[in-house]
């Protein structure tokens, strides 16, 4: 059954009249409170922020995960609990795992599927994936972790799809696909590290043209994840791109 999203739920969600923050996932919330305490500040223009506690829910409740997650939750913001797909190679009983540990330890409003697979062949799983997902959500986010443009079947096994995550010297001259002019700029996230201040303006402009709806953008480097991980901390100008596309400024 295609995924189908009200214009309610849509708005509501991600805040459709203007572009918002997806936060990818921080560093532990041990060792960046400042980042995670930051994330509920009132007014700041968020779609949701990831929780990734283990490479995954990890093995057991994490308390320090457990009172970030509830701290914003109470705040309104929605979490996200990480899954990774690894391309494809992950056994469907371990991904429901991972979605109930989650939940029950987390109380998550959805999930970031990372390392979503974005060819034709996996698309049938992939909606079989998420379809059990959203019965078990009931009525949660699910965004698809491509990393680049996928086959467009796939807008209909989600409510979001990263169709970039990369470096700003690949962003740049990046080319969006056709197809996703046929979508509202909801649908669409782009995740961007070693973005300069003196390009941010660029950036922004080239979200826009592109019709990416929530984006996060850093000039921090570094790999996509892990220790000293590009999206570990915030960006150097957190408080210019929150004033930018904060509460009061319209597209």
């Amino acid at each position: 059954m295609p995924h189908l999203i009200s214009t309610e739920r849509a708005l509501s969600a991600t805040g459709a009249d203007r572009i918002g923050l997806g936060v990818p996932g921080y560093a532990h919330p041990l060792v960046a409170p400042a980042e995670w305490a930051e994330l509920t500040r009132p007014g700041t223009p968020l779609h949701w922020t990831v929780l990734d506690v283990a490479d995954g829910p990890g093995s057991r409740p994490d308390p320090h995960c457990l009172e970030a997650a509830g701290r914003l939750t109470n705040a309104g913001v929605r979490v996200l609990g990480r899954i990774d797909l690894a391309h494809g190679d992950r056994m469907f009983s371990e991904i429901l795992s991972d979605a109930h540990r989650y939940l029950d330890w987390y109380r998550v409003g959805g999930f970031l599927l990372d390392r979503c697979p974005a060819g034709p062949a996996d698309l049938s799983r992939v909606r079989r994936t998420t379809a059990t997902l959203e019965a078990v959500l009931d009525g949660g986010h699910i965004v698809l972790g491509h990393g680049a443009h996928p086959h467009p079947g796939y807008t209909e096994a989600a409510d979001q799809l990263v169709t970039f995550r990369g470096a700003w010297t690949d962003y740049r001259w990046s080319q969006v696909a056709e197809w996703t002019a046929d979508h509202p700029p909801e649908r669409f996230v782009h995740l961007v590290h070693g973005v300069p201040r003196t390009h941010l303006d660029e950036a922004m402009r080239i979200a826009r043209w592109q019709g990416a709806g929530t984006i996060f953008f850093t000039d921090r480097w570094g790999p996509r994840r892990g220790r000293d991980g590009a999206f570990d901390s915030l960006p150097g100008y957190w408080d210019e791109i929150v004033s930018r596309i904060g509460p009061g400024v319209s597209e």
